[in-house]
């Protein structure tokens, strides 16, 4: 998608980050945008946690959001997810205690999904770490915290079909967003 803010993308009429702060609204008694740049996003009403290290990566998104949140724990999902369940998140919440750092969905084929898990505060020092040796996938801090994998079969109470992984990444997947939207009216 090129450089193509994925957050304000319609889909059927609204935007995706539209689309997450509805989802968010309902379960969350703070919310904490984190960007790259705040400029886009602070009209939309919430703090907007802005990156501190300069590289384009999803982890100094996680990094900046646990840094400003109040939370010990907080849920942090991609930018570019229009189809984002509740029910998935709660299932996820549900997962939490206060000795967990990482709480994320295992898919049958071992692939972990770490924009659609929960993190812990204590997950900060040893994100900082890894940004500050500029390594940035996200799956390579969790030797040093506590991870629970909660296989997605866990999870499709809340979302049968495991639409909330589905992203924007391409052309087509924004012209199956389209589809999938108008079709389920979504």
């Amino acid at each position: 998608m090129g450089h193509t803010k994925k957050a304000f993308i319609e889909i059927n009429g609204r935007t995706i980050i539209d689309r997450l702060l509805d989802v968010y609204r309902s379960l969350f008694p703070e919310i904490v945008i984190a960007a790259r740049e705040a400029d886009d996003f602070t009209g939309l009403g919430y703090p907007v946690a802005v990156d501190r290290f300069d590289a384009r990566s999803s982890l100094t998104g996680i990094h900046a959001g646990l840094d400003a949140m109040t939370a010990t724990h907080g849920f942090f999902s991609a930018c570019d997810a229009p189809f984002l369940q509740s029910g998935l998140v709660e299932a996820l919440l549900g997962e939490v205690t206060d000795d967990i750092d990482v709480v994320i969905p295992l898919k049958e084929d071992g692939y972990r999904e770490p924009l659609c898990a929960v993190y812990s505060k204590r997950c900060l020092e040893f994100i900082a770490a890894q940004l500050e040796r500029e390594d940035y996938k996200i799956i390579r801090f969790f030797e040093h915290v506590k991870v629970k994998e909660v296989p997605v079969a866990r999870l499709t109470g809340g979302d049968p079909e495991l639409i909330s992984f589905f992203n924007v990444n391409r052309p087509e997947d924004l012209a199956e967003a389209e589809r999938l939207a108008v079709e389920r009216e979504i």
